[in-house]
C-alpha cells in the first residue's frame, strides 16, 4: 500500500512538471528533432558523435515518434576512454549502433507514461528497445531507474525534454545490451 502511495504522488508530481513543460512547449512555435536539441545542448558530445557515427542522426532528425534515454556526457565518463576509443572505431560501427539502439524506445515515452506502467506493475516496468532487448524500470525513492540486461543501473536526472520527434530522458549511466 505504501508503495502504490509513493509510485501515484511521485506520479502525481512528475504529471504536473510534465503538463506545465508540455505547455511551455506548446508556446513555442518551433519545437527541434531529438538530435538537433542533443547536438545544440552541449551535454552529449559524446552521444552526438557516436550518433553521427553510426547514421543514426539521420534516424533522429526524421519525422517518427521516439523515446531515447541519452546518457549525457558524465555518463560515459564513467566508461574507460579505451572502451569508448574501442568503440568509435568504424570496425566497430555495428557494436556500437547496437548500443545506441538500445537506448531507443520506439513511441513516445513521457515519465509519467513510465510512472504509470511502474504502478500497473506495481514498482516493476519492461519497455522493449529500438534494438529489441528490454530495458527494466523501477523506482527508487522519487527516481525512475533503469537497469539493463547485464544489471547496469541508470538514473533519469532530467525528464521529459519533448521533442518535435519525441522525448529525450537524461540518463546518469551508460546502459548495455551485451558486454563491450
Amino acid at each position: 500500500m505504501k508503495m502504490k502511495l509513493c509510485l501515484l504522488s511521485v506520479a502525481f508530481c512528475l504529471v504536473c512538471g510534465t503538463v506545465w513543460s508540455q505547455s511551455d512547449a506548446q508556446h513555442s512555435e518551433f519545437k527541434k528533432t531529438i538530435f538537433t536539441t542533443t547536438a545544440e545542448s552541449g551535454d552529449y558530445t559524446t552521444l552526438t558523435t557516436a550518433l553521427k557515427a553510426t547514421e543514426l542522426d539521420m534516424l533522429l532528425e526524421a519525422d517518427g515518434s521516439f523515446t531515447i534515454f541519452a546518457p549525457s556526457d558524465q555518463a560515459f565518463q564513467k566508461m574507460s576512454s579505451q572502451e569508448i576509443a574501442h568503440l568509435m572505431k568504424p570496425e566497430n560501427k555495428h557494436k556500437l549502433r547496437e548500443m545506441l539502439t538500445y537506448f531507443m524506445v520506439a513511441g513516445s515515452l513521457s515519465a509519467s507514461k513510465i510512472l504509470n506502467a511502474l504502478v500497473r506493475g506495481n514498482g516493476k516496468a519492461t519497455f522493449t528497445t529500438v534494438q529489441g532487448k528490454k530495458i527494466k524500470a523501477t523506482i527508487d525513492g522519487v527516481d525512475i531507474i533503469l537497469t539493463d540486461g547485464l544489471g547496469n543501473k541508470a538514473r533519469i536526472t532530467t525528464a521529459d525534454s519533448d521533442q518535435c520527434n519525441g522525448i529525450i530522458h537524461t540518463i546518469d549511466s551508460v546502459i548495455l545490451p551485451t558486454p563491450l
